[in-house]
């Protein structure tokens, strides 16, 4: 796997001359080319990527799945995401590209919180779509950080960073409105989130293949798992993983109360595989063991 190590390689690649700062750029893609190289056949790279793009056509594969890259407009991947572009059919069309070094973000908060901005793990198709004032926002933005790259003194970090700090802060309030604002396809997601966990359960597939994962229900969706925990959090009050411990509670309960099998066997469909983690997760959610749970029902 090939590994983009520096924003001056990166540079290189997209035919540019060096960046102004070693550790953070804002390239203009209208003047990009980018260079016939292996190394977009697998590489990783060691900066943090905010793409605004407009009209720029090919794909881009994140382990063996493709995307459009032009779909959306503002999209986000983090360091050592592996990625795989298709060079043949890669147009630049126009807009700007954000990086940063992940070492630029040392010894500042943001080093810290970063990780809380969770579309920077959603793939390609999940990006953003802006309004044309949202755009006009946060081009004003990265306007204000090109210009900021040419000072490199003991200021520099600070006001670079927080500029990024405001980007990444309005990038959220624009993803929780995309979340409310697409009704249709939200209420589609919603019924196929519901539909996948009823199955899940209602088929004892925990039995053969253990405890549900977020993982498991993104993938089945075509969804990252912070995408999917971020839109459940706007929609539901609760994430991903909150829906799973709820289904499962109830479906205990169900058991508890209408079976005679034991928590041992109850565990076992739910695809515990140690009956002491089930009755742990129960009582935390219900205050009582589930035999406690069974004897209220006598």
């Amino acid at each position: 796997m090939n590994t983009i190590s520096s924003i001056s390689a990166f540079h290189r690649l997209l035919s540019l001359p060096e960046p102004k700062h070693p550790l953070v750029s804002v390239i203009n893609l209208s003047e990009s080319i980018f260079l016939e190289d292996e190394v977009w056949k697998g590489f990783v790279n060691r900066f943090y990527c905010v793409a605004l793009k407009r009209e720029v056509k090919g794909k881009i594969r994140y382990g063996q799945q493709h995307y459009d890259y032009d779909k959306g407009v503002l999209s986000f991947t983090a360091p050592n995401q592996v990625q795989y572009l298709d060079l043949q059919n890669m147009e630049c069309g126009s807009g700007y590209l954000l990086i940063f070094h992940e070492d630029f973000l040392l010894k500042h908060p943001l080093a810290n919180t970063i990780s809380g901005f969770g579309f920077f793990s959603y793939a390609v198709n999940e990006a953003l779509h802006l309004s044309e004032d949202e755009e006009n926002n946060l081009i004003e933005i990265l306007q204000k950080i090109d210009e900021e790259c040419q000072y490199i003194d003991r200021h520099t970090q600070e006001i670079i960073l927080s500029q990024i700090e405001l980007l990444l802060s309005y990038s959220n309030r624009f993803y929780e409105r995309q979340f409310i604002t697409r009704k249709n396809n939200n209420h589609q997601l919603l019924v196929k989130f519901e539909r996948f966990l009823n199955n899940y359960f209602d088929d004892e597939q925990s039995a053969e293949e253990g405890l549900l994962t977020v993982h498991q229900i993104a993938e089945s969706m075509n969804l990252s798992p912070n995408y999917l925990s971020d839109f459940l959090r706007i929609h539901t009050g609760q994430n991903t993983q909150q829906h799973i411990h709820e289904k499962l509670i109830n479906k205990a309960k169900e058991k508890l109360s209408n079976t005679d099998l034991s928590v041992s066997e109850i565990a076992y469909i739910l695809g515990f595989e140690h009956s002491q983690s089930f009755s742990t997760l129960f009582k935390k959610k219900t205050k009582m063991s589930p035999l406690e749970f069974r004897q209220s029902f006598n």
